[in-house]
């Protein structure tokens, strides 16, 4: 650690960064692989067209998406703007986590979870499932590093409601609430303890209504069309990751407040 912070903080940021981009290719396979049930191991990156193996000089994050101009080198088919995007994101997540908590655990805890959320964002949009893959490890990787974030009693408590509320939720919906929901925000009560779970709710419950609101307004989803839940629970997730600690201060000094 002592070596670590040896290391001038620009070139700390710039590898960072860097380290994010290729977490954010390696998402992008999570992202193509694992609603099919496919290794993200093996076979290497290929291009889902033709098949052939993709260079190593042509998976560099980013970059080889531009010079390649977006295709295939073999047969030239167009890659989706998604997959570069995804390495951006995922790549200023974990800088941000990086400028929030430095050289820590706590980096190491969350610069593992920020990427993994952007995963479940992508794959419950596009498919409408959050793979067992990712949550069952999760909760057991939430009751972990939670032990160590916020201590065993809270990681556990957060567990209990987090699962408990949304599968309560299941039931009284008739299945309105899915079970990757339901798992998904059991791992993260683990790792981020209650109040910060009930934190993630309320703002994921916040997200959903104003998105739908909108996508009804423009006529684009009505009252009985499917929104999954997984992106906004994601979303909610990073928001209290960044922000969860001043977001709790404010609110209990609202409360606080004499009327």
């Amino acid at each position: 650690m002592e070596f670590l912070l040896s290391i001038p903080y620009p070139v700390a940021v710039l590898s960072v960064f860097l380290f994010g981009l290729c977490i954010g290719s390696f998402s992008n396979v999570c992202i193509y692989r694992l609603p099919k049930k496919e290794s993200v191991v093996f076979p290497a990156s290929h291009c889902a067209s033709c098949n052939t193996p993709v260079q190593a000089l042509d998976n560099i994050p980013v970059l080889s998406y531009l010079l390649l101009g977006g295709k295939c080198r073999s047969c030239g088919e167009k890659f989706s703007a998604i997959y570069p995007s995804i390495e951006i994101v995922t790549a200023l997540l974990i800088t941000g986590v990086f400028f929030k908590f430095g050289i820590s655990w706590e980096f190491l805890i969350y610069a593992i979870v920020c990427p993994t959320l952007v995963v479940i964002t992508m794959i419950d949009y596009e498919h409408q499932i959050i793979p067992d893959r990712i949550t069952l490890p999760g909760i057991v990787f939430g009751l972990g590093a939670g032990t160590y974030l916020v201590g065993i009693v809270d990681s556990l408590f957060g567990f209990l409601l987090g699962g408990g509320l949304f599968y309560l939720l299941a039931i009284l919906s008739r299945g309105g609430m899915g079970g990757g929901d339901i798992k998904f925000i059991a791992g993260a009560g683990a790792l981020l303890g209650w109040q910060k779970v009930l934190l993630v709710i309320f703002l994921g419950a916040i997200l959903g209504s104003a998105i739908g609101l909108i996508l009804m307004a423009a006529k684009k989803k009505d009252r009985k069309s499917l929104i999954p839940f997984g992106p906004f629970l994601a979303v909610g997730t990073l928001i209290t990751i960044f922000f969860g600690d001043e977001l709790i201060h404010l609110y209990t000094a609202l409360v606080a407040q004499p009327i």
